[in-house]
């Protein structure tokens, strides 16, 4: 029988984010990382950071992930599972290069990946590949021997992910006037992005008409939706809605915006809105502005009631499921048959993506996938 730990090949778990300023004079700096390469002028990026600016100038994404490696370092030491788990984020410190050049020096030599992005999509899984690729690129050109990183599968349908979320919205219909609750409408809200991008998400054959970026929400809104359903005994119409749209107006981004949404429902009689942030692992900027403040506002304009569902962020089963997903591709590795569970209709994701998933507009390295250089 063998000794070695049930996390192995693996010893090392990396939680890679987006990153987020931390105080005012950290805004532009921060938004300049995130726009590289556009062309973007400073006064254009100061007047995009009053969102930031609003709140003190500090994004709650980076204190939310601390909390998550909290959580994760307290699930595995529960469980007997001695796995150190690293930090980076690709657009302000902790820097991704930076934190695989630490794991190396710390000898660790098979890396697992956990995105805080649970969906397919260009922005959402391939463009974390991308910069994977370019941290380890950086990395070998200083002559250090990066490590082998893997990334863990779309964790959207996971039950871990899914389930705080339907009580979460069992939680935000209870905050509802009574009146208004039985006929509450629940709007399942998602990054928007340009359609093309969404149409050209997940593997190539299932490119076209929203590809996997779509199917996967609508799936996971459908079972909280029934979930919701056999605990409060009602039905909510529900709708797949969107946020966030940052492109040039003349490109096809996914619609309807939640703003457009709700008045729209205002003006079909809907009673109240639960507005349900699936696309979203925790609180951040993209929720804590455009929904609790911008489309909050909105339905106040218009004397609708709404509630906002909270994010999984830092759950502890949240926790329990990435722990499952560390030891289930670590059995895959060892060439075991694990139980990968899931819900929804759309089955468990695959492990590594394939060639052609969620392409770029211009081809660019990528690791943890069929087509990486570091396999």
């Amino acid at each position: 029988m063998s000794d070695q730990p049930a996390h192995a090949p693996y010893d090392a778990l990396l939680l890679l984010s987006f990153g987020g300023p931390e105080g005012p004079d950290d805004v532009v700096p921060f938004l300049e990382n995130v726009t590289r390469g556009r062309g973007i002028p400073r006064e254009r990026l100061k007047e995009v950071g009053q969102h930031y600016f609003l709140f003190g100038g500090v994004s709650p994404i980076n204190d939310q992930n601390r909390a998550l490696l909290g959580a994760l370092r307290k699930e595995f030491a529960e469980h007997g599972t001695d796995l150190p788990v690293y930090w980076g984020n690709r657009n302000w410190a902790p820097y991704l290069t930076d934190t695989l050049r630490e794991i190396a020096a710390d000898g660790r030599r098979r890396v697992l990946t956990l995105a805080t992005s649970a969906y397919a999509s260009y922005s959402g899984c391939r463009q974390y590949r991308e910069n994977l690729a370019d941290a380890l690129a950086a990395l070998e050109a200083e002559g250090v021997t990066p490590p082998r990183v893997d990334k863990l599968r779309h964790y959207f349908n996971h039950p871990g992910f899914v389930r705080p979320m339907a009580d979460a919205v069992l939680a935000a219909l209870a905050e509802l006037p009574e009146a208004v609750r039985e006929g509450a409408h629940l709007a399942f809200t998602t990054h928007s992005i340009p359609t093309a991008a969404a149409d050209a998400s997940g593997p190539a054959e299932g490119h076209g008409d929203g590809g996997a970026y779509v199917a996967q929400h609508l799936d996971v809104a459908r079972t909280i939706a029934e979930a919701v359903r056999e605990e409060t005994g009602r039905e909510h119409p529900w709708r797949l809605v969107y946020q966030s749209r940052s492109g040039a107006p003349h490109i096809p981004w996914l619609e309807p915006d939640i703003c457009d949404h709700l008045e729209a429902s205002h003006a079909a009689g809907v009673p109240a809105v639960v507005m349900v942030p699936i696309g979203f692992v925790s609180d951040h900027m993209e929720v804590k502005y455009d929904l609790d403040t911008e489309a909050a506002a909105k339905a106040a304009e218009l004397g609708l009631p709404v509630a906002r569902a909270a994010t999984v962020g830092a759950d502890p089963r949240f926790a329990a499921a990435v722990r499952e997903l560390v030891l289930e591709r670590a059995a895959t590795e060892r060439g075991e048959h694990p139980e990968r569970c899931a819900l929804g209709a759309l089955g468990p994701s695959h492990d590594l993506c394939p060639v052609g998933c969620c392409p770029a507009r211009a081809p660019r390295p990528a690791a943890a996938g069929a087509d990486s250089p570091y396999a």
